[in-house]
């Protein structure tokens, strides 16, 4: 499914109607759910959204890494819709339904597992993870987890405990849940190396945590929120090697990295790793919420009969979206897109760097990619945060028809996969 549409912008951003909007929605919604973008969307196909006023913008920002295989792909939407004729929801664990079993098997097929394998879904990434910890606790019998320095792993209490950044997420919102650890992850621009974050974990092991208490151990091979910062295999590697030592469970969070998003289908299969359990969610259906565990057989069985569910454990209308998604994957050849169109962004991105001194850093692997922004490059001093420039930089790509994520001084860019490298090359 190639992207027809290609920017248009018939008034300023944002246009009238889009103020209408965004003025109704700041008086009927609460405000701490803060918006990005001052763009109230009609429509979007493809890799472009379509605002209220007729602007048609490029999407680079791609519902938060939600949009694989793009807006509204016709494949998925059929799907959907012909399951919603059929029926919405019975919970699974009430009456259950053969799309479950028809996803399960999809996925299994797919992940880096080499014996028997299970899954189990729900709706958020947030509730993948902490169902992963459930889990990994119920099948080692031991309370501890350990997160790094960097992660997001969701909002609700023990994600949120995992994740590592205090503003906006943690600020006002504790206390946290208890027996939860952090360490360094390496970050080839500004250091640890995976040498320094590996000892720092074993280090922990005599400072704060016995390993022999340890459930798990979770990570991102790509660090979404702290500005697309890849593991390497060094790092990867060094994990699975000290969960085999001390029985630890070691959970792999692809929650944003999945679905061929870096060129693989999971990111993880770049570092030679079998993890134990893999946390999926965001693309997984085109946006609708859905998310899932999948892994080794043993530990997702450990947990006693209605340790783990809900009232909604894999919507079906959802899980058929999820199906034709796999489909898209396939036919389109995304896996091999990301990765083509990924090299070419990221060479054009390094000729940026070599002619702008601002761009410190390029970095992420396939369609995940970032470029960190510095005051001064030898030093690598960030920028002052009173420059806002995220703000300014935002605004200025909005006003040429692009809608690109911006943390901090880090520019990240997740289109869908499906886009063409004619637009791709367009934009950057």
């Amino acid at each position: 499914m190639a992207t027809t549409r290609t920017i248009e912008l018939k008034t300023p951003v944002p246009g009238p109607r889009t103020r209408e909007v965004l003025d109704r929605l700041a008086v009927s919604v609460a405000s701490p759910l803060a918006l990005t973008f001052p763009v109230v969307v009609s429509e979007a196909r493809g890799a472009t959204i379509t605002d209220l006023d007729g602007n048609t913008f490029i999407d680079f920002a791609g519902g938060v890494g939600c949009l694989n295989v793009g807006h509204s792909h016709p494949h998925v939407v059929q799907a959907a819709q012909e399951q919603l004729d059929r029926f919405s929801h019975t919970d699974y664990t009430v009456v259950p339904y053969e799309v479950y079993a028809t996803l399960a098997e999809r996925l299994l097929a797919l992940a880096p597992f080499t014996g028997p394998a299970k899954a189990a879904f729900f709706n958020a990434g947030t509730e993948a993870v902490e169902n992963a910890v459930k889990f990994a606790r119920a099948y080692t019998g031991r309370p501890a987890v350990i997160g790094f320095d960097g992660a997001f792993h969701g909002r609700t209490l023990l994600s949120l405990t995992l994740t590592s950044k205090v503003h906006p997420y943690k600020a006002g919102l504790g206390p946290f849940a208890p027996e939860v650890y952090r360490v360094p992850f390496p970050n080839a621009y500004r250091g640890p190396s995976p040498a320094e974050a590996l000892a720092s974990l074993r280090g922990a092991f005599k400072t704060m945590v016995a390993p022999e208490n340890v459930a798990a151990i979770v990570f991102e091979p790509v660090q979404g929120e702290a500005g697309f910062i890849p593991a390497t295999r060094e790092f990867a590697q060094g994990l699975r090697e000290i969960c085999d030592e001390h029985g630890i469970v070691l959970v792999c969070d692809e929650v944003q990295t999945g679905f061929a998003r870096t060129g693989r289908f999971f990111a993880i299969e770049h570092y030679d790793v079998e993890p134990d359990l893999i946390t999926v969610a965001k693309s997984i259906a085109m946006g609708l919420p859905l998310s899932g565990v999948l892994g080794k057989a043993a530990i997702m069985d450990a947990p006693v009969d209605g340790g783990v569910g809900g009232t909604y454990v894999g919507n079906p209308v959802a899980q058929a979206a999820a199906v034709a998604v796999l489909d898209v994957i396939e036919d389109e050849g995304l896996v091999e897109r990301a990765g083509a169109i990924g090299e070419t962004m990221r060479a054009r991105m390094e000729s940026w760097q070599a002619r702008w001194p601002q761009i410190g850093d390029v970095r992420g692997v396939g369609l995940i990619a970032a470029l960190e922004m510095v005051a001064d490059k030898d030093t690598r001093a960030p920028f002052d945060p009173g420059l806002k420039l995220g703000a300014t930089v935002d605004a200025r790509a909005r006003e040429h028809g692009l809608i690109a994520r911006f943390i901090g001084d880090r520019i990240a860019f997740s289109p869908p996969l499906i886009i063409t490298s004619a637009s791709s090359s367009r934009l950057l």
